[in-house]
């Protein structure tokens, strides 16, 4: 093969695997899970499973590692905003997801005194659902989904631009609107 072909062939890869065309898309039931969570409380007894917050907007926030850089400004910037953002988690449960084990999470929730639910998705089952665990990675890609009350995907961020502020002005637009979407 020589080095056109060869660079043809990856160039083209690439465009047939887009993250968008694999996962659950808008308007799909996001698919349910059943893992491992963690607060500033702690670890939690019992396992987080996401149809039991039918009813409620969720949002799904994947992101790759505790205690990074990137993913610290992110879970900052959701802890400083809890309140605008989230309403103080009133009407939208904010879980952060990665591959972190619940200890771990924990740990760094208590640390930051972060206000919302991690899941620990040690096992890469809701990686694998949602389609952010590109293969051969051990952590996350940083994909946020917005799921309404009736437990639909209303909106994805592939990939979430956490050090963008228009990222978190979108994110608020898209949970104003499945709030709104509730309420026709």
């Amino acid at each position: 093969m020589n080095r056109f072909t060869l660079m043809a062939a990856l160039l083209t890869v690439p465009a047939a695997l887009t993250a968008q065309d694999v996962g659950p898309k808008v308007g799909d039931v996001a698919p349910d899970f059943t893992l491992p969570a963690a607060t500033m409380k702690g670890v939690s007894t019992a396992p987080l499973r996401l149809s039991e917050l039918r009813g409620r907007i969720v949002v799904l926030a994947f992101f790759p590692r505790a205690r990074t850089s990137g993913c610290t400004i992110q879970m900052k910037a959701y802890r400083d905003q809890y309140a605008t953002l989230f309403g103080g988690g009133k009407d939208v449960t904010l879980l952060a997801i990665s591959t972190d084990s619940a200890a771990a999470l924990a740990s760094w929730a208590i640390d930051e005194k972060f206000p919302f639910t991690f899941v620990s998705d040690a096992g890469k089952v809701a990686g694998v659902l949602y389609a952010t665990l590109p293969e051969g990675r051990s952590a996350e890609s940083r994909v946020a989904f917005v799921i309404g009350k009736d437990g639909k995907i209303a909106k994805i961020f592939r990939p979430f631009r956490e050090v963008d502020a228009t990222s978190y002005t979108e994110l608020a637009a898209a949970i104003t609107t499945a709030r709104a979407a509730t309420t026709k």
